[in-house]
């Protein structure tokens, strides 16, 4: 008897560690603690059930779907807990097929599981599936299951079809009219909103939040403001809404006197109003308020510190973050990201390495902050550490890659990646495109098609940059047609692309055609048809679109210039060549650049003004390149100068002493001169300095 007392007090002992074991653990989970939480889980002597959905919540809430999935596979019993928290982690993170797999494995689905589904195919977009697994839920339907698909469809704007189905529910509830009224407010449809709100039956407090929200979605804070006015006795939540509109459209006194008359505030709303702040640049204010508010969480800090390393107070926010009483990695990440925006690198790897458990933001946040400091082998390193990788981490090491015209490293991650989205194809496309690989971009373009991946405009300019390479002016007319069929043709991004495609295939009506039928045209679309009116040799329409870009108040930048005096250059209008250069600083505040002196270098030169050209070129505010000084050369070959070509080939020399080809340009100049010492001296050059020439730059003339 007293063996068997002592056995049950010992089980009892063992069931009341594990609860307070199990109390613990989702005390660390749920306050971000996620490496102490499994570190007490690896620690327990004794689990239940309970033990092991605490932590694969925890794992799935973080985002670490492979872990939870393996901690799940190693579950030697499971409950139907375990298998919704599993297909939730999977949908919320976009992993439909392995959502729908554990779904079709699950042994006793319940009701929330089947609208665990249907939502999983809602967020999706995919409501036909969405439908097909509402109809196959065998019984009575669950109320639940109905309200999410008749929100799908209100969302996907088929409101006939939830208004159908709210129809066909056998008991709809309150919740599945608020369901179909959210779809329409959040699709913006407010007109459609408005009449339903008026026809429907019973309203709640839900009912009028969701239709302020919807006012404040679609900006109309007047609309908001008195439908605000109608509501009796408006809760928190409605008063955190308008006050939310204020503060996005940048209402902040507006906002602020709302705040003021607020009968009670909750977090949310000081939160609100500090982020109003923040995203206005107002840090004064909004260091005020901070210290104003009663209770603060980790949104509050995270924001403040944010901002005030958004507004360069380094020290101000590190300060904070010292005093700040918990942990919190998205504080620590904003800080971070202040440190990179100001190239410290150092201070930012710093803190980055005394955060136990990082999250994949702050992981992305210190791998891009490397990319945009051109440190790509540091990002790689990092990169390979990284535990989970995400898209975004994929995504950002091919961007740098291509930024850094390694185009072959760029192209093997995206090889390896097993999801991509547009982002990543772009990013391939473009790196393509700028590395003066057309043929591979286009290539990749009709393997993103069959990916079944959408393009966007950026994915069309690329690709029409990629034609102007090439001369394709067919594909560049097929890529013009899909434009129109995509809706896209209306971006100025896209238009710009089409009218250099056009222009560098001789098409220069055609472009202008597009010129003229764009909605906004920006800087870049005047550039692009002056460029393409400078390489055909339309030097004098060129001239006449920077005349009516001024009467349209559009100032010129360094582009603009370039392609104008490269205009002036090939139609011989030297002239106005010389009047554009001289007004460039003097009329429109654009300092000259080694590319505008190039194209003036260019332009006396073919004119055989060499004297005066040589004179600007010397002159230069900056350092001429070779590329000038070669140009020049050339020059004096056509126009016979061998005096200035001994000039120019001396400066030439110093800047690039072992190229071969200047040493032989020089002596076919000094050979045509009929001065063959100087010539021969030239040649000699060559073997003294230690010069390899290649094959086939004999001393042809």
């Amino acid at each position: 008897m007293a063996a068997a007392g002592a056995a049950k007090a010992t089980g009892s002992a063992a069931l009341s560690a594990v609860y307070r074991n199990n109390q613990e653990l989702n005390r660390l989970a749920r306050s971000g603690q996620l490496a102490a939480a499994r570190r007490l889980f690896d620690s327990m002597p004794r689990r239940n059930t309970v033990t092991y959905n605490a932590m694969l919540s925890a794992l799935a809430r973080n985002g670490r779907i492979d872990e939870a999935r393996a901690l799940f596979d190693g579950m030697t019993r499971r409950n139907a807990v375990s298998w919704n928290a599993m297909i939730a982690a999977c949908s919320n993170h976009g992993r439909v097929a392995d959502a729908r797999s554990l779904f079709d494995e699950m042994p006793g689905r319940d009701d929330f599981s089947w609208t665990l589904m249907v939502s999983c195919y809602v967020r999706a977009g995919d409501l036909e599936l969405a439908r097909d697994v509402l109809d196959r839920m065998p019984g009575d339907k669950c109320t639940a299951c109905y309200n999410a698909m008749i929100s799908g469809y209100a969302k996907n704007g088929r409101f006939d079809d939830a208004v159908k189905l709210l129809k066909e529910m056998p008991a709809p509830d309150l919740l599945s009219w608020n369901s179909a009224l959210a779809g329409l407010t959040q699709s913006g449809e407010m007109v459609r909103a408005v009449q339903f709100f008026d026809e429907m039956a019973e309203k709640d407090k839900w009912s009028w939040n969701l239709m302020l929200e919807g006012f404040v979605r679609a900006g109309d804070l007047d609309g908001a403001s008195t439908f605000f006015a109608k509501i009796e006795s408006p809760n928190v939540i409605s008063w955190a809404t308008l006050l939310n509109g204020y503060c996005r459209a940048g209402r902040i006194d507006d906002a602020r006197e709302l705040f003021d008359r607020m009968p009670e505030r909750n977090i949310v709303a000081w939160n609100v109003m500090l982020e109003g702040y923040v995203r206005r640049s107002r840090m004064e204010e909004a260091c005020k308020l901070f210290e104003d508010m009663p209770d603060k969480d980790s949104v509050a800090w995270t924001t403040i510190i944010s901002g005030l390393a958004r507004a360069g107070k380094l020290q101000e926010a590190k300060d904070l973050l010292d005093k700040m009483p918990f942990n919190c990695v998205a504080a620590k990440t904003a800080l971070m990201h202040g440190y990179l925006q100001s190239k410290m690198v150092a201070d930012a790897r710093q803190i980055f390495d005394g955060i136990e458990v990082p999250d994949a933001v702050c992981w992305n946040t210190m791998i891009s902050g490397y990319v945009q400091c051109g440190m790509l082998e540091e990002a790689m390193l990092l990169f390979q550490r990284m535990p989970n990788k995400d898209i975004v981490s994929r995504n950002t090491m091919i961007a740098g890659y291509v930024q850094g015209g390694q185009m072959r490293k760029a192209a093997g991650i995206f090889r390896r990646m097993n999801r991509r989205n547009t982002v990543s194809w772009n990013s391939v496309i473009s790196g393509f495109v700028q590395n003066g690989l057309s043929v591979d971009a286009l290539h990749h373009f009709m393997l993103m098609r069959r990916d079944t991946e959408r393009a966007d405009w950026s994915t069309y300019a690329s690709c029409l940059s990629a034609c102007a390479n090439l001369s394709a002016l067919e594909v560049g007319r097929q890529f013009h047609s899909l434009l129109f069929r995509s809706g896209h043709i209306n971006d100025s991004f896209a238009g710009n692309a089409l009218i250099s495609a056009y222009a560098k295939c001789g098409r220069i009506l055609e472009a202008k055609q597009i010129f003229d039928e764009m909605a906004g045209k920006d800087i870049v679309s005047w550039n692009a048809l002056i460029d393409g009116y400078a390489s055909n040799g339309h030097g004098t329409e060129a001239i006449s679109l920077f005349r009516e870009m001024e009467t349209k108040n559009i100032r010129p930048d360094e582009v603009t210039f370039v392609s104008i005096l490269s205009a002036c250059s090939r139609a011989g209008l030297i002239d106005e060549g010389l009047k554009f250069f001289n007004s460039m600083e003097k009329e429109y505040s654009v300092k000259p650049v080694a590319e505008h002196y190039a194209c003036m270098a260019d332009l006396l030169g073919r004119a055989g003004r060499l004297k005066e050209a040589f004179e600007l070129v010397e002159g230069m505010q900056v350092q001429p390149t070779a590329g000038l000084w070669g140009a020049l050369l050339g020059a004096c070959r056509l126009h016979k100068n061998d005096d200035l070509a001994r000039s120019a080939a001396d400066k030439l020399f110093k800047l690039e002493p072992r190229k071969t080809s200047n040493y032989v340009l020089l002596s076919n100049i000094s050979a045509e001169a009929g001065k063959w010492d100087e010539a021969e001296k030239a040649r000699a050059s060559i073997k003294e300095k230690g010069v390899h020439k290649p094959p086939g730059l004999a001393g042809s003339t």
